[in-house]
């Protein structure tokens, strides 16, 4: 059986020789909220992840064009990879240079070895898992997990927000849905052998 991430993948490539605006914009939808999960997770903003998925999308449009993508992985395993190698040489210049860029050549890009597109592959499983145990989880630990994690809401908004008595009442129940949460991942998802 031919799974459906290829049938779309191979869409996307042709629609991209075809040039299709409604491939890229497809490949825009499906891909980007797990670069803008990961650079927002790393110290970064929307800006800064749609920047990096702009950078990671044109090195793939252009090897797509040239009639040179390698591709070995899906694409969003591809994408992934590129986008984290790029967000984490941003994060290392800034953090060691704070004058001078460094040029990163397209063969710098691209994901390097076999190594690097498994351990995006295994992170993919991992963050499918994680938002099959979040459906799962139910109202009001989903939203308040949300609020806490993704959105940076302090302790004080939470309890002003959900109705506790006061913030202890809060962070008891944060720690009882993070622990349910825990148990429904686990139950999801599996560590590969």
């Amino acid at each position: 059986m031919i799974s459906k991430a290829l049938v779309t993948d191979a869409a996307i490539i042709e629609g991209i020789l075809q040039d299709d605006d409604a491939a890229l914009s497809r490949l825009y939808k499906l891909h980007f909220p797990m670069v803008l999960f990961f650079v927002q997770s790393n110290n970064g903003t929307d800006d800064d992840a749609k920047d990096i998925f702009q950078e990671a999308v044109i090195v793939f449009y252009e090897k797509i064009k040239a009639g040179q993508l390698e591709l070995n992985c899906q694409i969003k395993t591809y994408l992934y990879s590129i986008c984290r190698r790029l967000w984490l040489k941003r994060l290392s210049r800034s953090s060691r240079f704070s004058h001078g860029m460094i040029e990163d050549t397209e063969s710098e890009l691209a994901p390097q070895a076999d190594g690097d597109a498994e351990q995006a592959e295994q992170n993919e499983l991992k963050f499918e898992a994680m938002g099959n145990a979040l459906a799962q989880l139910g109202e009001p630990c989903k939203t308040l997990l949300e609020d806490f994690y993704l959105r940076s809401m302090g302790m004080p908004e939470i309890t002003e927000k959900f109705g506790y008595t006061n913030v202890d009442s809060a962070k008891n129940q944060k720690y009882k849905c993070l622990m349910r949460l825990k148990k429904l991942f686990f139950l999801d998802y599996q560590v590969p052998s």
